[in-house]
């Protein structure tokens, strides 16, 4: 079962670059972000003349995730648990066969002097909490998604400039440990101890041609889907053609008795 997560920073531009990359690596599920439209504009007809069916939560202009897959999903949950007042479109979670997935957009939290940092960590907090009531199921999942967190220096370029900024800053950081401290995996990490391996690269000052990045897009795996991981890696193809996202696809790979039926 091959598993990915993209932030495409707006589908309707990328579109192309999307369909592009599915023909070619075909996932199993493919967990988006920043769709930046809303859920009755999303290309619906273009997904599926793919074979794959689609979860969507959108949001107009801004934000917005959703779920692609070529297996049907079930038990589907639309937001995060724990602010029924949210209404910014950053989850989305389905079962496909015994693995449940979910798309995760965390918040940025910049500037930290402004009401978005204290969103952005509890939004993480949230997502502990939740992530808490997935494991006691004892049952595969995978968290896919743009965390906007650098988990150490060892994931962004310039670890001094980018000290201060609320993907780097201590409080992010251990909020995304506390996730990660549930239990989790952060699939990339299995395969690859390397420092200084990306998934963003910012448009500005020429940063893709430097590889000035970031790696801010994780796979988090529950025990039971971290058992049958076989490989992960960062797909940096996608993010050198024309009209790329900022972002670029982490996809990994679990083995079939992750996925069997009981």
């Amino acid at each position: 079962m091959k598993i990915a997560t993209w932030n495409v920073n707006s589908l309707k531009v990328r579109l192309a670059n999307v369909i592009a990359w599915v023909e070619a690596a075909r996932p199993d599920v493919l967990a988006l972000q920043e769709i930046k439209c809303q859920t009755a504009e999303f290309p619906y007809f273009e997904i599926e003349a793919l074979g794959y069916k689609a979860v969507v939560l959108g949001q107009k202009s801004y934000n917005g995730v959703a779920l692609l897959s070529s297996l049907p999903p079930e038990d589907v949950r639309i937001g995060l648990p724990g602010d029924d007042g949210d209404a910014q479109a950053r989850y989305v979670e389905a079962r496909y066969g015994r693995v449940r997935v979910a798309s995760i957009y965390l918040p940025n939290g910049n500037p930290v002097d402004s009401e978005k940092y204290p969103y952005k960590l509890a939004w993480i907090e949230r997502l502990r909490r939740h992530a808490a009531e997935l494991l006691t199921t004892e049952s595969p999942f995978v968290l896919a998604g743009d965390y906007n967190v650098c988990p150490t220096d060892d994931d962004v370029y310039d670890p001094v400039g980018w000290r201060n900024d609320a993907l780097c800053r201590p409080e992010s950081r251990r909020g995304f440990r506390a996730l990660v401290n549930l239990g989790l995996t952060d699939a990339f990490r299995v395969f690859h101890a390397e420092p200084h391996r990306y998934s963003f690269w910012d448009y500005q000052g020429g940063a893709w041609y430097r590889d000035e990045g970031l790696r801010i897009d994780h796979l988090l795996l529950s025990p039971q889907a971290a058992d049958r991981l076989v490989d992960c890696d960062i797909d940096r193809g996608p993010r050198g053609q024309d009209k790329a996202s900022d972002h670029t696809p982490v996809w990994c790979i679990l083995a079939p008795d992750a996925i069997r039926s009981n």
